[in-house]
């Protein structure tokens, strides 16, 4: 398959471009400045750019979003809009999303409103939040999964092992290798197709 991963160079992004290079699809590592990543076609590109996101859409079977929200102090509006500018340039291929946690509920309440949710990533989980429920009210025409990483996500081992759920939870942690994993096997065999999931170890 073909497959175009935004955010490719960050930590999320760099080991879904590592796991889909290892089971031998043609990737396209797209980072802003296009920085070179071995085994992978690299491309630089914003994903606020409608014409350019819907070029890359046309030639790759999946595109897998690893974008977040500044965390230096830029304005969040910004990338809700670049995400929205996706959604409507993805031209009918599967758009791939790497989500947050904070939307996951446990016992009907939102870990982002539970009062242990860290204060210092509040305001990135909103963001994501915001993200996760504008994709839901996309059309129909747009072929969307969001992958909910668990509450805690790290670089790790690679098991090859974890177990998902949808709307809670499926555990307290997940390596960013297996993240990986299950974002692959989800993209070669399709179980969540305009949904999310989540996965953990």
């Amino acid at each position: 398959m073909k497959i175009a991963v935004y955010g490719a160079t960050g930590m999320v992004g760099s080991q879904i471009v590592n796991e889909s290079l290892e089971r031998g699809h043609e990737v396209t590592a797209i980072s802003r400045a296009g920085t070179t990543v071995e085994g992978a076609a690299s491309q630089a590109a914003d994903l606020a750019d409608g014409q350019t996101f819907a070029t890359i859409a046309a030639h790759h079977d999946a595109i897998v979003l690893a974008t977040g929200p500044s965390r230096t102090g830029g304005d969040h509006a910004e990338w809700i809009a670049a995400m929205s500018t996706a959604y409507c340039n993805a031209e009918g291929t599967r758009l791939m999303i790497v989500g947050g946690a904070g939307t996951l509920e446990v016992d009907g309440v939102r870990l982002l409103d539970s009062p242990d949710f860290p204060e210092a990533y509040k305001a990135e989980a909103l963001t994501g939040a915001a993200a996760f429920y504008a994709v839901k009210k996309a059309p129909e025409t747009l072929d969307w999964t969001v992958l909910a990483p668990s509450p805690v996500i790290q670089p790790g081992e690679r098991t090859g092992k974890y177990v998902t759920a949808t709307d809670s939870p499926a555990g307290s942690s997940i390596s960013t290798q297996d993240f990986a994993v299950a974002m692959l096997d989800e993209i070669e065999t399709p179980a969540y197709r305009r949904a999310r999931f989540t996965a953990a170890n």
